[in-house]
């Protein structure tokens, strides 16, 4: 590939980080860090995980925390169904945009320094966010807080990369990371119901202060420095093309799905998303220092990996947010008894996450890629056949579900970074996670979008309902109490069952993609020969990639 730094060939950078990874003796109770970093304890990096594990929490539950909070903040903001939709998926768009850049700019300015600066603009924009007085200014907000988690993000992988050298300790620090992923998006929607039974709806993001200031503390005290590589630019152009090229396809979702679609308006969102793409795929294959080296791709395992995270996140994420609304909307409960029932998922990815991370080391990382994919298909088609059961039938799909998709996340995560050469430690933690936002963002976007075009076209108005009563449940909500009891009986009825209707298509095709990546991951096999024992060919005893390409007969140490 042009101007694309070839991985095989030895870089001064990667030396100098191989040498500091050399594999420890047993028994020892210290390992290396980053280059120009000193020995960090076995306490010590423990601490690290706690540090980096808080800013991954606030991350992840700022991503699903509106779910539950949405109604209620699109009442007292009298947002439209656009401005919920562009509320929901600012954070995630705007962060997936910015991911890549943050990632290689940490690889440059030094990953430390990178976290602790995402750690403050986060919490500077908690602040916007909960006193936003209209639904521009907290697009704003929520905009302005992806900068930070952009930031924070790729930091902390790749702190834990340069922290844990050892490959069993870091196939349970990576189970952690990747478990405290699942669980902040899962209990996302019960933080948001519990804060709105006392407080009002900014105290969702008034409450991540204190946690930014502790995490911030002890980062800044545990966490091992390294003042990065300086010989790697930062290209802000590229990270601009992205953006435009995911706002463009987000518009044009929205703009499709919506009740009178412009041919026009599509068009202009889809050439806008398409030339953003290719310029930005056209300008990295001309540096020598890319924001996403597409190499990268050609080794099955991170190619899986990527897939597998993306598409277990857009069914986490579409899930959560028909089944939240679906909660409070069709059957009545309140915020908090929605987000209690969701947060069931984080209930069956904690301890899966985990157990998976000390496992990858024996059973490998594709098995349990298939069998997390598989699991959450099962999941959802639980809470699918669930929805006219008792709750506990819905609590057991979620459980099933939340399994899953933590099992195959921290599957995922050890497939990406664990064989991305040294190097790329940065832009490898960087595509993982825009793995993560791209399935979180087209999840919402996608299913959320598909759920309100279902209801728009499957309701049935009764007479002296409202036209703006067909373009959505709050809308037919609203609409309901300024009519008499039997018209309004009648239109909740109606809505209801176009909400239902929405759910229905939005679950199954949610499992089928889970099923669909399941079988390209279990029939992509080419590659992964090595990996009898989660160790790939080509790699290190202590679970650093050479960076080579994989060899046709690998052996497993």
């Amino acid at each position: 590939m042009s101007g694309v730094h070839d991985d095989a060939h030895e870089d001064p950078h990667e030396r100098t980080h191989q040498d500091a990874h050399t594999p420890r003796t047993p028994g020892t109770t210290e390992t290396t860090g980053s280059p120009g970093t000193q020995p960090v304890s076995r306490a010590r990096r423990w601490l690290v995980l706690a540090a980096v594990s808080a800013g991954l929490l606030l991350i992840s539950v700022d991503m699903t925390v509106l779910y539950t909070a949405l109604p209620t903040l699109s009442s007292e903001l009298q947002a439209t169904a656009s401005e919920r939709l562009w509320i929901i998926n600012a954070y995630p768009l705007v962060m997936a945009g910015l991911l890549l850049g943050a990632g290689t700019l940490g690889d440059r300015v030094g990953h430390k320094r990178m976290y602790l600066v995402g750690l403050v603009l986060f919490g500077a924009a908690s602040l916007v966010a909960a006193y936003a007085v209209n639904p521009a200014m907290l697009i704003a907000g929520r905009a302005f807080l992806a900068v930070g988690a952009a930031a924070m993000m790729p930091a902390t992988l790749s702190l834990i990369r340069i922290t844990f050298v050892d490959e069993r300790e870091r196939g349970i620090a990576i189970g952690v990371w990747g478990t405290m992923a699942m669980v902040g998006a899962a209990v996302g929607p019960i933080v948001g119901g519990a804060l709105l039974e006392f407080f009002w709806w900014g105290s969702v993001f008034l409450v991540n202060v204190p946690i930014v200031l502790v995490a911030l503390v002890l980062a800044a005290v545990v966490a091992p420095g390294g003042s990065g590589s300086s010989d790697r630019p930062w290209d802000l152009l590229a990270s601009v093309q992205v953006m435009v090229g995911l706002v463009g396809t987000v518009y044009a979702i929205k703009e499709l799905t919506s009740p009178d679609p412009s041919v026009l308006a599509v068009g202009a969102a889809l050439v806008a998303a398409a030339l953003g793409f290719w310029s930005f795929v056209r300008r990295q294959r001309g540096q020598t220092y890319p924001l996403i080296d597409f190499s990268l791709f050609r080794d099955p395992r991170i190619l899986v990996g990527v897939l597998a995270a993306g598409m277990a996140m857009f069914a986490l994420a579409g899930v959560q947010l028909v089944l939240t609304q679906r909660l409070q909307l069709v059957l009545g409960f309140t915020p908090l008894q929605a987000g209690t029932t969701v947060a069931a998922m984080a209930l069956g990815a904690l301890p899966v996450g985990v157990a998976v991370g000390a496992l990858l080391y024996r059973v490998g990382t594709r098995p349990m890629i298939v069998a997390g994919l598989l699991t959450s298909a099962v999941g959802t088609v639980v809470v699918l056949l669930s929805a006219s059961a008792p709750l506990p039938w819905t609590v057991a799909g979620l459980l099933v579900l939340g399994a899953g998709t933590g099992a195959a996340m921290t599957a995922a995560s050890a497939a990406i970074v664990g064989n991305a050469p040294a190097h790329r430690a940065g832009m490898a933690a960087s595509v993982e996670e825009v793995s993560y936002e791209l399935g979180s963002l087209t999840g919402v976007a996608v299913l959320g979008s598909l759920m309100a075009a279902v209801f728009t076209r499957t309701v049935t108005l009764p007479d002296g309902a409202p036209a703006s009563a067909a373009e959505g449940m709050d809308e037919a909500l609203a609409a309901a109490r300024d009519l008499d009891a039997a018209n309004a009986a009648e239109l909740v009825s109606a809505a209801a069952r176009a909400f239902d209707n929405g759910f229905l298509v939005t679950l199954v095709i949610a499992a089928v993609v889970l099923l669909a990546s399941a079988a390209f991951a279990f029939f992509h096999k080419r590659g992964w020969n090595g990996e009898a024992t989660g160790k790939a060919p080509g790699q290190r005893r202590n679970g650093e990639a050479t960076g080579r390409a994989p060899v046709r007969r690998g052996r497993a140490r």
